[in-house]
């Protein structure tokens, strides 16, 4: 597959951009979707709204729950935090071809909206009422009528909403594009994985959008980009100069196989950031990622892979100091595990 030559900071420049990574975006729901894009995933306890610190100004610590924004289970049946509007995106595009697979997402669905009557209830107490494992309601997830709640201490609470007015098909051709906007360039099975869809799906959403895809050869092998996005991949690559603390599962790393390989070249420095359990966060300075961050209560602490210097040093810790963590009383405190700092 021959196609445009696209360099690693071409790529790597473009997806800062696309994640609004680089300058934050004005406070307000536009922006709140545009930073939602990809949806913000928030299997950690208030990951979504350290990405959306990342990328907002004004964010508080309240902003997760702004009425514009819903909590699902998306992609890999992982807690997700999107637009309220992109519900259909995130659901209908996961709900699977195959006759079986829907059936079981409705089915499902049909049981839970039966069982709550309009009430909302701990996702683990519904499961052991209606006597089925709890874990088996996420697939009801992909219809697109079941909301839920985590607030990080308790069980996650779900209700029941009407069925979104979307097909499938093309529900899974947006999720398909804003994958390539958010992630591109990609290929077929990095979407499957990403979007936790079987790999003859992902094909076929790829084959659906052939008229608006371009081939790209990149450092790490082929692969394809919006057509539309062109232009903002041949952008001149100018220098990054910001930090930002990305928390864990937080969409510009979100990747798996050969696709890190790109945004961390050292094969030592990737074990640490993609560990086999929780992955720390991301400590993004000038447009690389130059160590790991963790956090206890209202202590950030950083490890880093290169030596700061003063200024980045203290971008990086007002970048901490700025977290909008609910429930804490008191400043945050940042603190250097690494002999670099």
């Amino acid at each position: 597959m021959a196609g445009l030559d696209l360099s690693r900071s071409q790529i790597l420049s473009f997806r800062r951009r696309a994640g609004s990574l680089e300058e934050r975006l004005p406070a307000g729901t536009k922006s709140l979707r545009r930073a939602a894009w990809a949806g913000l995933q928030d299997s950690m306890p208030r990951a979504a709204l350290l990405s959306i610190h990342a990328r907002v100004a004004g964010t508080d610590s309240g902003h997760w729950e702004h009425s514009s924004l819903v909590q699902i289970w998306g992609p890999r049946f992982s807690n997700y935090v999107v637009a309220a509007k992109d519900v259909p995106v995130f659901s209908l595009g996961r709900l699977p071809d195959d006759a079986r697979g829907r059936a079981r997402a409705h089915d499902t669905a049909a049981r839970l909206h039966a069982f709550l009557k309009g009430q909302r209830m701990p996702f683990e107490k519904a499961g052991h009422a209606m006597g089925v494992p709890p874990n088996s309601l996420r697939y009801a997830a992909a219809t697109g009528t079941v909301l839920m709640r985590w607030d990080g201490a308790r069980g996650a609470e779900v209700w029941t909403v009407p069925a979104p007015n979307m097909d499938p098909s093309q529900a899974r051709g947006e999720l398909a594009r804003r994958y390539l906007h958010v992630f591109g360039p990609g290929r077929v099975a990095s979407f499957a994985k990403w979007a936790g869809i079987r790999p003859g799906e992902a094909r076929a959403a790829f084959e659906g959008l052939a008229g608006e895809l371009m081939a790209v050869c990149t450092p790490i092998g082929d692969g394809w980009i919006l057509a539309e996005d062109e232009a903002d991949f041949r952008a001149q690559v100018k220098p990054a100069e910001c930090a930002r603390l990305l928390p864990s599962g937080d969409a510009y790393y979100l990747l798996w196989d050969v696709d890190r390989e790109l945004l961390v070249p050292d094969a030592t420095r990737r074990g640490e950031l993609w560990t086999t359990r929780v992955w720390p966060g991301a400590v993004l300075v000038n447009g690389e990622i130059v160590g790991v961050w963790r956090r206890s209560a209202g202590e950030v602490s950083i490890n880093l892979w290169r030596r700061l210097t003063s200024k980045e040093r203290e971008a990086v810790e007002a970048q901490a100091m700025g977290l909008p963590l609910p429930g804490l009383d008191g400043r945050i405190g940042a603190g250097w595990e690494s002999g670099l700092a």
